[in-house]
């Protein structure tokens, strides 16, 4: 969060002399310090002034599909989708770098915020595991399980 001090020649304003005495004798305007903007940056790079009535950050809940299964996952509007891989990561075992995330059809990079994309309440986002990934790990299974007996393979029953 960025301050910054404007001088008062900004604040103008439209009602008359006698009611702007009447605001001043009141102890000050109730958003803060008078003459002070408070700004914020953007996920875009934006830089705007800080609204007051928002609250804090707006969490949402995105139903998250694997497969047969769906799971409800609350986060934060303005997060990414690298940071939604972290939480899911959390829940299903699977390492954000072997998750594959896919909204409205197609898969999303991990800096991609979610409401720049278009991510709402209720909204569904399906979970795929990385196919290179999931053979690497099975080759390296099956290498490991030779290297532990290695004439199995070559023994009939």
């Amino acid at each position: 969060m960025i301050k910054l001090r404007c001088s008062k020649k900004l604040f103008r304003r439209s009602s008359s002399k006698g009611s702007t005495a009447s605001s001043s004798s009141d102890g000050g305007d109730a958003g803060g310090d008078r003459g002070e903007i408070e700004w914020e940056v953007r996920p875009g790079g934006m830089l705007v002034q800080k609204r007051d009535g928002r609250g804090d950050v707006e969490v949402i809940t995105i139903r998250v599909a694997t497969g047969f299964s769906w799971r409800d996952i609350s986060i934060g509007a303005t997060c990414t989708f690298g940071e939604l891989k972290v939480v899911l990561s959390m829940v299903t075992g699977l390492e954000p770098r072997e998750q594959r995330l896919l909204f409205r059809g197609k898969e999303r990079e991990d800096s991609d915020h979610l409401h720049m994309i278009g991510v709402r309440d209720r909204d569904k986002v399906l979970l795929l595991e990385d196919p290179a990934l999931k053979d690497m790990k099975l080759r390296g299974a099956l290498v490991a399980q030779t290297v532990q007996n290695p004439y199995q393979p070559f023994i009939k029953v």
